[in-house]
């Protein structure tokens, strides 16, 4: 049985083109969570600082400006809430696309890889029925 190389072609470029989306998808996940360990790291050390009163030097785009650490730790806080935000929509993302790659290979949907964790609300009703 003959492909004609025009399909086998389209066929390779949809397949490649998929498999870039992931790829890009996951470098771009990988990204945000460095950016959010160095707030995490900088919200701990603004934490640590005996001095809270006093002012902190942040680096905005290569220019250091000296702002109040209140304001400072509530910038890095908000700064956190939109990385995990952008994070979790990118892995939603993510899983679509892994999906779409593996139907266009012909390989059968990933089982579980769709699965949500509990939210803290629904276990503790998990652990008053087990509990009895």
């Amino acid at each position: 049985m003959a492909r004609d190389p025009a399909f086998v072609l389209r066929y390779l470029a949809e397949v490649e083109e998929l498999a870039e989306d992931v790829l890009a998808a996951r470098q771009q996940i990988v990204d945000l969570d460095v950016k959010r360990n160095r707030n995490r790291e900088a919200l701990r050390a603004l934490h640590k600082d005996p001095e809270p009163d006093e002012k902190a030097m942040v680096c905005f785009g290569g220019m250091f400006i000296e702002l109040p650490k209140a304001k400072t730790r509530e910038m890095l806080q908000q700064d956190q809430t939109e990385l995990d935000e952008e994070i979790n929509n990118l892995r939603k993302e993510l899983r679509v696309k892994v999906n779409r790659l593996y139907e266009a290979q012909g390989k059968p949907e990933l089982k579980g890889f769709d699965l949500n964790p509990m939210s803290a609300e629904e276990m503790k009703l998990i652990n008053r029925i087990l509990e009895g």
